[in-house]
């Protein structure tokens, strides 16, 4: 299997001083769907914002296949990742839902007679074609995820990274998303607390602690590893620590 992203002793530090990433070394497999996890302030979101260029590397190297993510590549690194931010009101900004699907491929020049069809086809998939003329702040949460999802969508990326999509979801919209998510044939690196829906989703587990990779494997192998969760402070998901 092809590797999609590979990323090569990256560190980062904030302005304190603060190291959110350390000499981190990882590759995510094309077409596959890989979950991050770790408590808050493991540095899931740093890396997640590495991928696309929104921060850079300070030492290291990110690779999208054969590009280098930098200053100058960013045109096309950010033509082959999508970036879904947790807070959905972060990526929702226009008068409509058309407006903000419509607004990646229009700024990236497309013609006008081909958004229309792309804005179409990227909320059919996430089966919200009939809110194409509401204000966002109309939406509930799960719409507006699946709104901000669909943003993306139109962009046409081969790689779907997401920072805690189940946040703030109810039983039914998280539900709906999970399946959404699964239905997609994108390579898709998800930073994320909710560790059932890691479970349902993902291909590979990456358990990140203090910047580093303190555990990587499958689903069922990092989950059942009760003790290396509990020294990351985390909890085993509910669908397995009930039995």
């Amino acid at each position: 299997m092809t590797t999609h992203i590979d990323i090569k002793n990256l560190s980062y530090s904030y302005p304190d001083g603060t190291a959110a990433l350390k000499s981190l070394s990882l590759s995510f497999k094309e077409g596959q769907t890989h979950a991050l996890i770790g408590a808050n302030g493991a540095g899931k979101s740093t890396l997640l914002l590495h991928l696309n260029g929104t921060v850079l590397p300070q030492c290291g190297s990110v690779f999208i296949r054969d590009c280098e993510v930098s200053k100058k590549t960013l045109y096309k690194v950010r033509q082959q990742v999508g970036m879904v931010f947790q807070n959905p009101d972060d990526q929702l900004f226009m008068s409509t839902v058309f407006d903000d699907v419509a607004f990646g491929p229009s700024n990236m020049g497309m013609k006008e007679e081909m958004i229309d069809e792309c804005v179409d086809s990227a909320l059919n998939q996430v089966g919200l074609k009939h809110l194409a003329g509401r204000h966002p702040t109309h939406l509930s949460t799960g719409e507006k995820k699946r709104i901000s999802i669909a943003t993306v969508l139109a962009m046409e990326p081969d790689i779907l990274v997401l920072d805690e999509p189940s946040a703030g979801l109810d039983p039914g919209a998280r539900r709906m998303l999970i399946n959404l998510l699964k239905s997609f044939a994108h390579t898709k690196i998800i930073a994320t607390h909710d560790l059932d829906m890691a479970l349902d989703t993902a291909d590979t587990v990456t358990l990140l602690y203090q910047g580093e990779i303190f555990a990587q494997g499958s689903p069922v192998e990092i989950f059942n590893d009760r003790k290396k969760l509990e020294q990351c402070g985390l909890e085993q998901p509910l669908s397995i620590s009930r039995y």
